[in-house]
């Protein structure tokens, strides 16, 4: 029986279709809550808007899964006396992909409609036609005649811009659409919470279900959750990279499919006998997993929580991703189905009071 019920499809479709940038989450994190209030006992919300609902609170044991909601975007950075905006990252946000994009810039008036122009082909000549998009070119229109029209909008600098795109189904297989990375992870561990419930599980520890903000632009938010949760134990869930497609070495970037199950990752931070169990939840529950290694930080939540509290036990279980961010970003159903099931799995393996100890 599929994981992703009809229910839990039309959740993540809101939920992915919700704007949520990096440091302007509430509204994604509302509807988040919304979903998962019927599966945990209670709720708590911190100053920068990580949420999390805890199951069989006030235990001394504490176990957290955890994504993150935020999403990449741009910030408003210098209007011109035309009336063009100039803009600057918010995240990791590729200027590549910008020219003829759609977007929505989120002003105290409501959304004003833009567009990120690019100069038509047939006025590229000579070194003209080596123009390619840089930071320092890519600008947004959004009809006004100078820069009067567009204060008067209630643009201003430091608005933030999120592209205008939704979610869809390529070939009954792919769930594509902007901010997978990593709405997914927060859309996994609800459903994590949902079968908790639904199949009437009685932890022996408190389950916190975190979804954290900031990760974009340096891991902010889950750093203040762990000092506030304090944890034993954190489970990761984020994207990785799919590199079957075409233009990406796998030499450099490692070798993961799509299709053919979470990644899981080798790296410092990574707990060693917590990976381990893992990967035996894995192997008897005869789910596909793949794996990889970071030389250095996972880049992701999973160093937080690591190095937080003078060290917790953390591990990273990826989704892999095609095209991460791009406004087409593409994760597997199976995949998803997968990462669920594995935290679910490992989750029921973990005993209170669990030993991780080093040796």
């Amino acid at each position: 029986m599929s994981i992703l019920t009809a229910e839990a499809h039309s959740f993540l479709k809101e939920y992915l279709n919700t704007a949520s940038p990096t440091g302007f989450e509430s509204e994604g994190q509302k509807r988040w809550l919304e979903y998962i209030k019927p599966y945990i006992d209670e709720y708590h919300l911190d100053n920068y808007g990580t949420l999390y609902g805890v199951i069989n609170p006030g235990k001394d044991y504490k176990v957290v899964i955890e994504g993150h909601a935020d999403e990449i975007s741009w910030f408003v950075h210098y209007i011109s006396d035309d009336g063009f905006i100039s803009v600057i990252r918010n995240g990791g946000s590729d200027h590549m992909i910008a020219p003829s994009k759609r977007v929505n810039i989120h002003t105290k008036k409501g959304i004003v409609k833009g567009v990120f122009g690019w100069p038509a082909i047939h006025t590229r000549r000579g070194e003209d036609a080596k123009l390619a998009p840089k930071i320092e070119n890519i600008f947004i229109d959004v009809g006004a005649k100078d820069k009067d029209e567009v204060l008067e909008m209630g643009i201003h600098v430091g608005c933030v811009i999120t592209y205008e795109d939704e979610m869809m189904i390529l070939n009954d297989r792919y769930i594509v659409g902007r901010a997978l990375d990593n709405r997914m992870g927060g859309f996994c561990i609800t459903q994590v919470a949902r079968l908790l419930k639904e199949n009437k599980i009685e932890l022996p520890y408190s389950l916190y279900i975190v979804n954290s903000v900031q990760e974009e632009i340096g891991l902010r938010g889950a750093e203040m959750i762990a000092d506030t949760i304090k944890p034993n134990v954190a489970i990761v869930t984020d994207v990785t990279h799919d590199t079957h497609t075409p233009l990406i070495n796998k030499k450099k970037i490692g070798d993961i499919k799509s299709g053919d199950g979470p990644s899981v990752t080798y790296a410092p931070a990574v707990h060693n006998k917590l990976l381990d169990l893992v990967l035996q939840t894995a192997e008897d529950n005869k789910i596909p997993f793949q794996r990889e290694a970071a030389s250095r930080s996972t880049g992701t939540d999973t160093d937080a929580f690591a190095y937080s509290n003078g060290g917790v036990p953390a591990v990273l279980i990826s989704l892999p991703l095609r095209y991460m961010h791009t406004t087409v970003e593409a994760a597997h159903k199976d995949d998803v189905e997968n990462v669920i099931k594995l935290i679910y799995e490992t989750l029921l393996n973990i005993e209170n009071g669990h030993n991780f100890k080093y040796f």
